[in-house]
């Protein structure tokens, strides 16, 4: 059996989807921004998540009512892991040089290790130190020559570190504080709680519309696969994996999205590839290794701590 602070090995398919379809999310992102406003944007991806998700859930006849005195702390974590990130991830991106600041977004095992260690007790092992430190080498090796430019956004960088530590803090309350309901349907309601500041803001502050057919084909059908991929069936996955896995291996699994991201954004956009770019997959894909690869067998047959 594998330990509870460890990655179910059932996850790992999931994940494996999760990593490509987040992965490939950041240059189909940059597309459709290209033509929307931030908050237009969000608005219809959340929108759509939530539709979908929720008629999943009918499908498949799970539950959809918030449990008795639970709306409180499903609201909180809504606000945290999806208004507030949302807000400052789409906010700090163009404030910076290039789409590969979106990696400071992928800090998140750096907030989310001591966090999930102080409310919730995991256990700090020498395998899940290693990862924290190969993933986060791995952003920088990824950020590489840019770091210069960066430092000179502060704001870019503090929004996108906000984001990083809300999508953490996020990851730790769902397990902290459990809301009684289907991955689906607790999905579902993330979006609908968190999407009404977003949609206000899209609403009364930002300018631009949200007629979908007023866009081009390429950005039009990068909106779609956000709507569908990133936002029903990625953040449903995500869900899943936050739920089952400990935070700290969750958190260091999902690195390689961003390493997807930037050799997607190759492909797509016809960017050229970096040495420091190979040098982070090898980092990343090490990382990803002390969390996802069993641990040496404990007494009784149980599989040491990872």
């Amino acid at each position: 059996m594998r330990d509870s602070h460890g990655f179910p090995p059932r996850l790992i398919g999931l994940l494996v989807a999760l990593t490509l379809g987040w992965g490939f999310n950041w240059p189909m992102m940059k597309i459709a921004l290209s033509e929307m406003a931030p908050m237009h944007f969000r608005t219809w991806c959340l929108a759509t998540g939530a539709i979908g998700l929720f008629a999943i859930a009918r499908a498949n006849g799970f539950t959809m009512r918030i449990p008795e005195g639970q709306f409180g702390r499903l609201l909180a974590i809504a606000l945290v892991n999806m208004t507030c990130w949302n807000i400052f991830a789409i906010y700090g991106l163009p404030l910076l040089p290039s789409g590969r600041a979106a990696i400071l977004g992928y800090t998140m095992p750096v907030w989310s290790v001591p966090l999930s260690v102080w409310l919730l007790r995991e256990p700090v092992s020498g395998r899940r130190v290693l990862g924290m430190v190969l993933g986060v080498a791995g952003m920088l090796a990824l950020l590489g020559s840019e770091l210069q430019a960066v430092e000179r956004s502060p704001l870019g960088v503090a929004l996108l570190m906000g984001a990083a530590f809300s999508w953490a803090l996020g990851t730790v309350m769902i397990k902290r504080w459990p809301v009684a309901l289907p991955a689906t349907s607790f999905t579902a309601w993330q979006m609908v709680l968190g999407g009404v500041p977003i949609f206000a803001v899209a609403l009364f502050i930002e300018p631009g519309s949200f007629d979908l057919l007023k866009l081009s084909i390429g950005p039009l059908l990068a909106t779609l696969y956000n709507m569908v991929v990133a936002f029903i069936i990625c953040f449903w996955a995500w869900m899943t994996i936050a739920r089952n896995a400990s935070v700290g291996a969750a958190s260091i699994a999902v690195l390689m999205t961003p390493v997807v991201g930037v050799f997607s954004g190759m492909l797509v956009l016809g960017e050229q590839p970096h040495w420091l770019d190979y040098l982070a997959l090898i980092l990343v894909v090490l990382s990803i290794g002390t969390v996802l690869l069993p641990g040496r067998p404990g007494p009784a047959g149980h599989d040491a701590p990872t």
